[in-house]
């Protein structure tokens, strides 16, 4: 399992640098469209004023074996339900991954949506169902926030659990954009982009795209910390297993050897007494031969 893990780490942090251009093409658009005089009315980017119900998307694996990646991932969303609930904040959950819905769903938590069977492997169409699922919900009101949480593949030896806003969008992603004048800031202007149909209703539909792009972005990341957790928790097992081998076969040639010199002491005692006998009884046969020879004996 280690070596399946660690040959599927590298395909894993492949396809996570392949979904990099797109995401920052698409937000390099979405910057444009927010450029050229697309307002920021968008429901997906208008912060709620009164926040009462959050959604967490968690984001954990199907499997385990893979040391601390799950229970890290389910402790930083439930410290995060805390946190909101200290606030007076509902939850919503929407779990990925079998780990995440065993968990919670034994506790009695509400669940409001749950995706498995991909989390080693996700493709753009699972983050496509998962988006809608909290898209809807989002845009009628009933959650006025949406959080991410899932690991970050930051290295083959390192990933960190985050927590991150999904939805609304981060206003700051439109801040910037070549369609706007002096986009550079070195006096230079740029040439401007001509939209069809307008940039309000192009950027309307791209948004949803663009909170897809993010969460596959998510899915992949966790995806390969998942390969890289599961890699070092079954290195450690072999190696916990070659130690507990080296021990026990210890034990056992300790014990093997203390039943043999038991043995051998048996063996050596009893012959000891063996000829503790023999010595015993040709002593009686001397002294009665020599009582037999003594004079009188006969009388």
């Amino acid at each position: 399992m280690e070596l399946i893990a660690a040959s599927r780490i590298v395909r894993a942090q492949g396809r996570v640098q392949a979904a990099v251009p797109y995401s920052e093409t698409i937000t390099e658009v979405v910057r444009d469209l927010a450029a050229a005089g697309a307002g920021r009315e968008s429901p997906l980017l208008t912060p709620r004023p009164e926040i009462k119900k959050v959604a967490h998307v968690v984001v954990a694996a199907d499997r385990g074996l893979c040391g601390g990646y799950n229970s890290s991932v389910i402790r930083a969303a439930e410290g995060s339900m805390r946190e909101h609930a200290a606030l007076g904040r509902d939850y919503a959950l929407v779990l990925v991954g079998r780990k995440s819905e065993s968990y919670f769903r034994y506790r009695n938590f509400r669940i409001d949506a749950v995706f498995s069977g991909f989390s080693d492997q996700p493709s753009y169409e699972n983050a496509r169902s998962i988006a809608r699922a909290v898209e809807a919900p989002f845009l009628s009101g009933e959650y006025d926030l949406v959080e991410l949480i899932y690991t970050r593949f930051v290295s083959a030896g390192r990933q960190e659990v985050v927590v991150r806003p999904m939805m609304p969008l981060d206003v700051e992603i439109l801040e910037g954009g070549d369609a706007r004048p002096d986009a550079h800031g070195d006096g230079e202007v740029a040439a401007g982009y001509e939209f069809e149909p307008e940039p309000e209703e192009i950027l309307e539909r791209l948004l949803p795209v663009y909170a897809e792009a993010r969460l596959y972005a998510a899915l992949l990341n966790a995806a390969a910390s998942e390969h890289a957790a599961r890699q070092r928790a079954m290195k450690a097992a072999t190696d916990n297993a070659d130690d507990l081998i080296t021990s026990l076969t210890r034990v056992m040639n300790r014990a093997r050897q203390d039943s043999i010199t038991s043995e051998i002491m048996e063996i050596v005692g009893g012959a000891e007494a063996l000829r503790k006998g023999k010595h015993t009884a040709d002593s009686v046969e001397s002294a009665h031969e020599a009582t037999e020879h003594q004079p009188g004996a006969a009388a």
